[in-house]
């Protein structure tokens, strides 16, 4: 199989260097970008989950995904239990469990989200 690939490509090139040399290089190129872009969007927040408002369904990770903050920070700006008792906790359960209100549970990830986020200069685009 591999002979036959090298016996090709040796006949391409005696017919027409030219054309071969800008075809290798087009398949390095798509190689390359297709790579880089695999590796750009590989787990990443679609759009729709990006800086999303805090509300009281969701939990710290996905806050922190939202986001973009460490989840250590999240969790700890939360006073959240790390491992979480029975699985992941929506804000709401959070303030239940430690017998707070969830306006405040939601005000403390606002606050840390307007620490960790710097602030935007007149004329900036958003993402």
């Amino acid at each position: 199989m591999g002979s036959r690939i090298i016996r090709f490509v040796r006949h391409a090139w005696s017919v027409a260097p030219v054309a071969t040399a800008v075809l290798a290089l087009a398949l390095v190129a798509c190689l390359f970008f297709g790579v880089r872009a695999a590796l750009f969007w590989h787990d990443r927040p679609s759009l729709a989950e990006r800086d999303q408002p805090v509300a009281a369904w969701m939990t710290p990770r996905y806050i922190s995904r939202s986001w973009r903050i460490p989840p250590g920070l999240v969790v700890e700006a939360l006073d959240a239990p790390r491992p979480p008792p029975d699985g992941p906790m929506s804000l709401r359960e959070l303030a239940e469990y430690r017998g707070v209100s969830v306006e405040q549970v939601i005000a403390e990830a606002e606050a840390l989200i307007a620490a960790q986020r710097p602030p935007r200069q007149d004329g900036e685009a958003g993402e």
